[in-house]
């Protein structure tokens, strides 16, 4: 008897963090997708600033490219550098 209570203390403290964890992902989660219904209706969010944005993450994102294919020191190239 005393090895099942044991074992049933043991479940209870191992689902007890798992309970709590799966309540604050669903919270969270919620919240997340209040937070982007009001990013959406914002009048500052149009489609002109949304293309400048995803223009500025595309050259980020190819400026991190090739870093990533070459050894040269692209941090050290004279400022403004262009391909």
């Amino acid at each position: 008897m005393a090895a099942v209570r044991r074992w049933a203390l043991a479940l209870a403290r191992g689902a007890v963090p798992v309970g709590l964890g799966l309540l604050l992902w669903a919270v969270m989660g919620a919240g997340e997708q209040q937070r982007q219904e009001a990013v959406k209706a914002l009048p500052e969010v149009s489609a002109e600033l949304l293309a400048q944005r995803r223009r500025h993450n595309e050259l980020i994102m190819a400026a991190l490219r090739e870093a990533a294919e070459t050894d040269e020191n692209v941090a050290r190239r004279p400022v403004p550098w262009r391909k």
